[in-house]
């Protein structure tokens, strides 16, 4: 079925997806790549993490890629930027103020250029050499200069569990995800990775018909929903492998490149 499918864009979340358990993205899938670029097919990589942070982990292709960062918030494609939906000042002091009354969370404060935290503790500084290896330390949110465009909040036992049920009721106004176990990602509604996946099908004249996604979490929900061919990874949240079409392997036994040798 795969053979006959008109793929023109994939794309790929990187947590839990493209990336193994060692948080690197594998030398075959770097192969498939070149034989995807050779058919024109456009490849996306789309994550909750900073371009930059993504960009590192796809050297080798960034210039050939497009890159959708902070859950959607964001997407370059040659230093061209594509989509920007950055925090409403006034929300992101709203946003400010709820998050010091809540207990055991660190928030991180990701902009284009730079990532700020307030607060930290052992086990919230290791986990942010993976995902934001530099940073900037502030004593006040209102030493942040440049527009936020994601809030990502950290619990160091669960976020779903301990996070999520005091953030929920922003969900009318803002887009909510829990993101991985640790994490809670707070933006504006508009910025999401399907709001940023349906920008480049516009764009590119692509139809959903023609397009092929993989995720895993719920923050990679929306994206999955602009696809016809939707891929769960096999350690994907329930909620994901509900909403996605088909199932794959999980990243460990690198369940993209299973697929993408099928297309190719």
């Amino acid at each position: 079925m795969l053979k006959q499918a008109n793929i023109k864009l994939i794309v790929s979340d990187m947590d839990g997806t493209l990336l193994n358990a060692d948080h690197e993205v594998s030398t075959k899938f770097f192969s498939l790549f070149k034989q995807l670029k050779a058919k024109n097919i456009l490849f996306v990589a789309a994550s909750g993490r900073t371009h930059k942070s993504i960009s590192e982990k796809l050297n080798a292709i960034k210039k050939d890629i497009i890159v959708v960062s902070e859950n959607g918030a964001i997407a370059i494609q040659k230093e061209k930027l594509l989509v920007s939906t950055p925090i409403l000042t006034h929300n992101f002091k709203n946003l400010v103020h709820l998050i010091s009354q809540l207990d055991n969370t660190f928030p991180v404060y990701c902009g284009r250029h730079q990532v700020y935290i307030k607060k930290s503790n052992e086990v919230f500084r290791s986990l942010l050499k993976e995902y934001y290896p530099e940073y900037v330390c502030v004593s006040d949110e209102a030493e942040i200069k440049e527009p936020i465009y994601k809030i990502a909040l950290f619990h160091s036992e669960s976020s779903e569990q301990f996070i999520y049920p005091h953030v929920k009721h922003l969900e009318n106004e803002f887009k909510v995800k829990v993101s991985a176990n640790h994490w809670v990602d707070i933006s504006e509604n508009l910025a999401h990775k399907g709001h940023a996946i349906s920008y480049i099908q516009e764009k590119f004249d692509i139809l959903p018909e023609e397009t092929m996604v993989f995720g895993d979490y719920k923050n990679d929900i929306e994206m999955l929903q602009r696809a016809k061919y939707s891929y769960a990874m096999a350690n994907a949240h329930p909620d994901v492998k509900a909403v996605a079409t088909y199932l794959t392997l999980s990243h460990k036994e690198q369940g993209v490149e299973h697929i993408l040798s099928q297309l190719i």
